[in-house]
């Protein structure tokens, strides 16, 4: 699955070699399967 979210939405996180993405659910625009 992927999500797509606005460009400036979220909060980068990175934990070890791991980058993450913090999103509220408002922030996110659709979800492919």
């Amino acid at each position: 699955d992927k999500v797509l979210y606005s460009k400036y939405a979220g909060t980068d996180i990175k934990l070890g070699t791991e980058e993450y993405v913090l999103l509220s659910e408002k922030d996110i625009l659709a979800v492919v399967i």
